[in-house]
């Protein structure tokens, strides 16, 4: 193969070589992510430009590197956009979404600081669940 100018337009076998990736994954690639538009010759060629090629790269960043699956990386590519996937070949970390405080995830929005009897309310409700659970250990330990 013959080396071309960085601005110059790759075949898919060049395409494929260059992102160390066989010609069908990028075919695939194409079907499963809608911003991955090679211009297509006369007989379907494809021809990738090098932003196809840095977001290609991008996408095998979360794919192979990040262990997102396809679903999660297409999430990540709608909701963050191509140029921020496009920027992850170049060593960019991943935008993680903020994880939600514990308290957040786990306390009912009832159960505010400022409502004593929300939170009392909880408090009886996990005390319950508490001896349920104590009761069901002790009877599965007499078996």
């Amino acid at each position: 193969m013959t080396d071309k100018a960085p601005d110059a337009y790759r075949t898919i076998s060049e395409a494929a070589d260059e992102l160390d990736l066989p010609a069908h994954v990028l075919r695939f690639w194409e079907s499963r992510f809608s911003q991955i538009k090679p211009v297509k010759r006369a007989g379907g060629r494809r021809l990738y430009r090098p932003g196809d090629l840095q977001l290609l790269r991008g996408i095998r960043t979360l794919l192979y590197e990040q262990g997102y699956t396809i679903k999660g990386a297409q999430k990540y590519l709608r909701e963050h956009g191509v140029a921020s996937v496009a920027s992850l070949a170049d060593g960019a970390a991943p935008v993680l979404p903020e994880a939600p405080r514990l308290a957040e995830r786990f306390v009912p929005a009832t159960a505010s600081a400022t409502e004593g009897n929300g939170l009392r309310s909880t408090i009886a409700r996990l005390e319950a669940v508490k001896a349920k659970l104590d009761t069901a250990l002790a009877a599965r330990d007499a078996n």
